[in-house]
């Protein structure tokens, strides 16, 4: 064996035990992960993930090809994440309410902590259309904005563990709500109008708040939808008075039961 065979062996052996090693932790993440769901306990443990960064860090200083090295224990780190979302969830989930009740900092969550992709339909809708969600109201007016929202929901249907995080007026059309039933599971997400109204106060991309901005308008218009919005909810939950991270833990396990329903 020339030296250039002797080399080539040296990583092919290397490869078998990256992949060994790899195949193991994977199978000990889907274990950890079952064990978490049997035993009620927390899934997002944002502290140890930090340790283990810390961890990383401090064992490539000073070694070469160290932010290499670094990429690819990430790329381990987020495949995990989809591991564990694999073993808890087999449906999309469809967050609904009211504007400002949470739908988009829930599915950054969801989207940082299990590398679930996220569909924000407001943002998708600007992006097509090429102009605010105020300017299509203006321009085209709300049914055409309505008509968007329904295709872009039977698009969604052909994806698999999304989140999609809906806009205000979703769930107020029946289609949508069999749209949403056909593939996933709708999350309702509840807040009172005064944590609304803090929420919205600085936000100017929401046509139907821009000049009605008051607790009594808000309170006035969730009552309007709130029959709506709980015919359509597989789950609903409150968000007031708790953090992303509870909200989210809540989630996770009411869907699990929800599926295990089924």
């Amino acid at each position: 064996m020339n030296e250039l065979d002797r080399l080539k062996s040296k990583i092919r052996q290397c490869d078998a035990t990256i992949l060994e090693a790899l195949l193991e932790r994977n199978k000990g993440i889907e274990e950890i992960t079952l064990y978490k769901k049997e035993h009620g306990l927390p899934f997002f443990q944002r502290e140890q993930e930090m340790g283990i960064q810390k961890w990383l860090k401090s064992e490539t200083v000073g070694k070469p090809h160290k932010q290499e090295v670094e990429d690819v224990f990430f790329s381990i780190y987020k495949g995990a994440k989809k591991i564990q979302a694999e073993k808890l969830l087999d449906q999309n989930i469809f967050l609904i309410g009211f504007m400002g009740c949470g739908k988009s900092t829930v599915a950054d969550f969801l989207n940082r902590e299990l590398s679930m992709e996220v569909i924000e339909m407001d943002q998708i809708i600007a992006k097509r259309e090429g102009m605010s969600i105020s300017d299509i109201f203006e321009v085209h007016g709300e049914a055409y904005f309505r008509e968007l929202e329904t295709k872009l929901l039977k698009e969604v249907g052909s994806c698999s563990r999304v989140v999609v995080s809906c806009g205000g007026g979703v769930a107020m059309r029946d289609c949508n709500v069999a749209e949403m039933k056909k593939s996933g599971c709708t999350v309702l997400l509840t807040a009172c109008p005064e944590t609304i109204l803090q929420r919205t106060k600085d936000d100017h991309d929401r046509p139907l708040l821009e000049k009605n901005k008051s607790i009594e308008f808000i309170a006035e218009l969730m009552e309007k939808r709130r029959e709506k919005y709980e015919a359509a909810a597989d789950i609903i939950i409150e968000t007031d008075g708790k953090n992303k991270k509870e909200i989210c833990e809540e989630l996770v396990r009411k869907v699990i039961a929800w599926s295990e329903r089924r």
